[in-house]
């Protein structure tokens, strides 16, 4: 099990760029007034965002150098498969406290086919049994569902994802269905006009989970390298947030997709060390091409902009 452990560890922080230490400061900077910089940036955000035909969300924070953007920041969005976070999260709490191990070995959960009336969850089978860091890095890199419900089965259900969002103090995030009853009941509700809160995000509360696990607020070192480390490594969403950013940024980030619903949200290193979080949920009947461009175009906006320190002395000093 050391061996492991040591092994994890040291697979995540060779990923250049994004050396998973915590920073100097416990909790993201608490912005009193917007600087110039944030006003601008949000100001060319916002007129992106004004392009779209339906409801997009976005959240950004400098989480070294203080600053914060918002727009519909507190509009609960469809998660998606962002939602994998927080259950990669939960379980690698478990890990923390001995309930669970990543070399254990959990079935996948496959969707069986309905007959007759739909439960109001759809109903899964054990599959093949693969290991815990197997579960996680098909279910963050290749975004795959039944690994996600696996692991989802493993730590409880959607109640124990929720009770970590609460004990870490996230206010404005829930799970309530499997991955298999989201693909099932994909397309019932217009997302774009209808607010759902089921399985839902406001910006802030996914820019507040991203910036605690980028703290190490809520999962040890080890943990958090896990995570972060197997989130640089996503292979989905590539015409999203990494589109906007220039080739070689490192990003640990999550892709999230269902009819009418494109999202990205993650962590961005920037050339001077400094670490952004940008979350971008976008609702609407384009398609999901039109939606990556305004994703990638919202993101080429936010690391411009952050590229800049800001003009009031707000936070601290980028990471080296």
């Amino acid at each position: 099990m050391l061996r492991v452990r040591t092994y994890l560890i040291a697979m995540a922080l060779s990923v250049p760029g994004l050396v998973f230490t915590p920073s100097v400061h416990s909790r993201a900077p608490i912005v009193a007034q917007q600087d110039p910089r944030d006003v601008y940036i949000q100001q060319q955000v916002t007129a992106i965002a004004r392009q779209g035909q339906g409801r997009i969300g976005v959240a950004a924070m400098d989480l070294d150098g203080g600053g914060q953007i918002l727009v519909k920041g507190d509009q609960p969005f469809p998660m998606a498969s962002t939602a994998k976070i927080a259950i990669a999260a939960t379980f690698l709490k478990g890990v923390e406290e001995g309930r669970f191990r990543l070399d254990q070995e959990f079935p996948m959960m496959m969707r069986v086919r309905e007959s007759g009336m739909r439960s109001a969850a759809a109903p899964l089978t054990a599959g093949n049994l693969l290991t815990a860091q197997t579960l996680i890095e098909m279910m963050i890199t290749r975004s795959n569902n039944e690994a996600t419900d696996g692991l989802l089965a493993a730590i409880g259900g959607p109640a124990a994802v929720n009770r970590f969002l609460a004990t870490a103090g996230i206010s404005g995030q829930q799970l309530d269905h499997t991955m298999a009853t989201l693909v099932r009941d994909d397309g019932a509700i217009d997302p774009a006009r209808v607010i759902d809160v089921r399985t839902s995000s406001t910006p802030r509360a996914m820019l507040a989970l991203l910036a605690a696990l980028d703290k190490g607020n809520i999962l040890n070192p080890t943990s958090r390298a896990v995570l972060l480390g197997t989130m640089t490594r996503t292979t989905t969403g590539s015409r999203r947030i990494r589109a906007g950013l220039p080739a070689g940024t490192v990003v640990a980030h999550k892709t999230g997709t269902l009819s009418g619903v494109t999202d990205d949200v993650g962590i961005i290193r920037m050339p001077d060390g400094r670490h952004v979080a940008l979350v971008v949920f976008v609702t609407g009947p384009e398609g999901h091409r039109a939606h990556d461009g305004l994703i990638s175009q919202i993101t080429s906006v936010v690391y411009n902009g952050y590229l800049a320190a800001p003009s009031s002395p707000l936070g601290s000093p980028a990471r080296k």
